[in-house]
């Protein structure tokens, strides 16, 4: 019991001997710091916020003073890192040179990111901020999930930086991994690279190799896979993902197996974070439904109705037609606006389970016929019908190439849409599943998308229907992945032994 009481404390004396004899003096009493320096930190922010910035708001990034950016937009590099390794709490400071200007004339902000610090204690990532002339200093920008190799660490955007970053969505949302490492040296004395636990003891090396750190590798940058996934993963506070999986109805109908579709509804809500961003987010805007398409209450999910076009039960194929348009603008200046987006003429193609979802598209005045905005999926290939009616509830909706540049790169390819949800009628009889013609798929808000409840007109703007809670002036567009609000910091700081693998640490946040 004595030796293992008195394991941390030799530990510390052995990575104190591996940092350098005279680095600091171990003693009983009292912890020390030992100086650290050349390192350097790579973050992205968020690989679907960057495709924002220098796609549909046309900004740039202009890293400087030391900081750098990877080519194709890519992750941020903060050099000249400096600071100290606490032998107590085998903690890890570091401040690093460099800052990144980011501005978007058209959408109308700038602001600058400098000074980025990282505690391995506190779990966070911090930066001095400055915008509109002001600087605020240390702000917490992300917590992290601390590893002891401290690359590829899982970040968490938080609320302050939802907050100087223009979009209140974005709290809790996942952001690029973090990597921090040493840079190595043409000399250097046998050492071992200090593990950033915050509350673990580090394990020192009995290697006598000549560099500090070798793990500034390739994976010091965020992979693409891994901000791909967090953009395209449903918003777990998006009721959207949330729908039933994909079901067709019973069979049973006096309908032929093939024909013309009579009538039918589609409900879609395009995906709920963009809602948002328009109407509550940094675009403050507004949402107009015309045409025959209307929308759920509380900044809900879209129906299109009216449907034509032809079926074939045998083959389970359909193609159906839908009236109605749903119109988005935003970052409104001198009556002109940076975000004018009109989808109409939607379309949905299905043949044994797969197909795609089409709409016309306008965009600043542009226009596109027939965009293949997503590729759809159920989870059955068959398509059946229930009293001359054919529903499909929760069918998985995933953006296309062509579909991401309408957006204008707000959202990354492969990133999932808000499930769709149509009902098509047989028959001139068919009684659709509200009673009335209305969608009973109830896809996108989970406030319904059509029948009762739903609201046509402008969501947000003056006199607006729906949520109008009020944005964050700022830059950042709600996009990827999203957790609910409060949900930040469930995972206190976990001490383990020296010599465990991946030590996690991640602090609460106190005035979430």
């Amino acid at each position: 019991m004595a030796a293992h009481r008195h394991r941390p404390l030799a530990l510390a004396a052995a990575v104190a001997v591996a940092l350098g004899a005279g680095a600091f003096a171990v003693t009983s009493a009292s912890a020390a710091e030992a100086p650290l320096k050349d390192y350097e930190l790579t973050w992205g922010i968020k690989q679907s916020y960057r495709s924002y910035v220098t796609g549909m708001a046309a900004g740039t990034f202009t890293p400087s003073g030391g900081a750098t950016q990877a080519d194709g937009n890519g992750a941020f590099t903060f050099t000249d890192g400096s600071g100290t390794y606490d032998s107590g709490t085998h903690a890890v400071r570091l401040g690093f040179a460099g800052s990144l200007k980011i501005a978007s004339k058209l959408h109308g902000f700038e602001l600058t990111l400098s000074d980025v610090k990282f505690d391995s204690a506190a779990a966070e990532i911090t930066a001095d901020v400055t915008s509109g002339g002001t600087t605020r200093e240390d702000v917490p920008l992300a917590d992290v999930t601390v590893t002891r190799t401290m690359t590829d660490m899982e970040t968490r955007l938080t609320k302050e930086a939802a907050t100087v970053l223009g979009s209140a969505g974005y709290e809790g949302a996942a952001g690029d991994p973090l990597t921090v490492t040493q840079k190595p040296a043409a000399t250097q004395t046998p050492t071992a690279t200090p593990t950033a636990t915050g509350s673990a003891s580090p394990e020192p090396t009995s290697s006598t190799s000549t560099s500090t750190s070798t793990s500034a590798s390739a994976s010091a940058s965020p992979s693409s896979s891994a901000s791909s996934s967090s953009s395209a993963s449903p918003s777990s506070s998006d009721p959207a993902s949330e729908s039933a999986s994909p079901t067709v109805s019973a069979s049973g109908t006096g309908a032929p197996a093939r024909g013309e579709i009579a009538d039918g509804t589609l409900g879609w809500g395009v995906k709920q974070s963009f809602r948002t961003y328009v109407v509550d987010g940094a675009a403050q805007g507004k949402i107009t439904v015309s045409g025959g398409a209307t929308q759920a209450a509380g900044n809900g999910a879209f129906t299109f109705t009216d449907a034509t076009g032809t079926y074939d039960t045998d083959a389970d194929t359909l193609s159906a037609s839908f009236e109605g348009a749903v119109n988005f603008k935003g970052h409104e200046a001198n009556g002109s606006y940076g975000l004018d987006l009109t989808l109409s003429d939607l379309g949905v193609e299905l043949d044994g389970g797969s197909g795609e979802l089409t709409a016309d598209v306008d965009s600043l005045g542009k226009t596109s016929a027939d965009v293949v905005l997503a590729d759809l999926s159920t989870d059955t290939e068959g398509l059946t019908a229930q009293d001359d009616v054919i529903t499909l509830d929760g069918v998985t909706a995933k953006l296309t190439k062509a579909g991401a540049e309408a957006f204008g790169g707000f959202y990354a390819e492969g990133t999932e849409l808000d499930p769709v949800g149509l009902s098509v009628a047989l028959s001139d009889d068919a009684e659709l599943p509200d009673g009335n013609g209305g969608s009973g798929s109830g896809s996108g808000s989970g406030s319904g998308s059509g029948g009762s409840g739903t609201s046509s007109g402008t969501t947000g703007g003056a006199g607006a229907t729906g949520s109008t809670t009020g944005g964050v002036s700022g830059a950042l567009a709600s996009t990827g992945s999203e957790v609910p609000a409060g949900a930040l910091g469930a995972a206190a700081a976990v001490t383990l032994a020296a010599g465990a693998g991946v030590v996690v640490a991640m602090r609460r946040r106190q005035n979430a």
